[in-house]
């Protein structure tokens, strides 16, 4: 993980997006700044439903060294992370990550893709603005004839990118961690975006 430090800040007036309400809500969190040793710093704001310092930095502690497992060049453009409570799923986008710690430990740390969904909405926030509509992403779409999900399929625009850099960044970076089958079906099914993708020269530090 690239992550150092975390310090706390205070409590400040902050807009932050909340799925339990599906709306934008603007409250006074507890702050916090996370330093990478990549020079990249994030501001988390953990809301003051949990009310106390000592348990606000509880989560932010949980998800900042799993938030410097992402490359720099998924982290270039966070420049926020929101927690909540809540059983509502993560999200991305907006130079933020989008966080709720009831869904995160039902959902994605009793499987196991914490780290995986956290990749997934880094590219929505650092990829999508830069590549989801660049022309030769979307010749690569069309060359591939093909979806590496129907979720990417139904959205090809807003979800394409992130549906499609997870798998690559597993065949180009932790194949020993998937098997052999899936890999040919990943490089079968999307060998022009992995062309595309090959070709960005991303910053795949601290991976790489």
């Amino acid at each position: 993980s690239a992550f150092e430090t975390l310090q706390y800040y205070g409590k400040e007036s902050r807009t932050m997006y909340d799925r339990r309400v599906d709306d934008w809500i603007t409250i006074e969190p507890f702050i916090f700044n996370a330093s990478f040793d990549d020079d990249l710093i994030i501001e988390i704001q953990v809301n003051p439903e949990f009310k106390t310092v000592e348990d606000a930095k509880i989560q932010a502690d949980k998800f900042a060294p799993v938030i410097g497992q992402l490359t720099t060049e998924l982290r270039k453009d966070v420049k926020t992370v929101w927690i909540h409570k809540g059983l509502k799923p993560f999200g991305g986008g907006n130079n933020n990550l989008l966080i709720h710690t009831d869904w995160s430990l039902k959902h994605y740390e009793d499987q196991g893709i914490l780290e995986e969904t956290f990749i997934h909405e880094a590219a929505h926030t650092s990829l999508d603005s830069i590549h989801s509509k660049n022309p030769n992403w979307l010749k690569a779409q069309k060359d591939d004839c093909t979806f590496i999900s129907a979720y990417a399929e139904k959205n090809p625009i807003r979800e394409d990118i992130a549906e499609s850099y997870l798998p690559y960044f597993a065949i180009r970076y932790k194949s020993d961690r998937i098997r052999n089958s899936l890999k040919d079906s990943i490089e079968k099914a999307i060998p022009n975006r992995i062309k595309y993708f090959d070709k960005q020269k991303f910053n795949m530090y601290p991976v790489n």
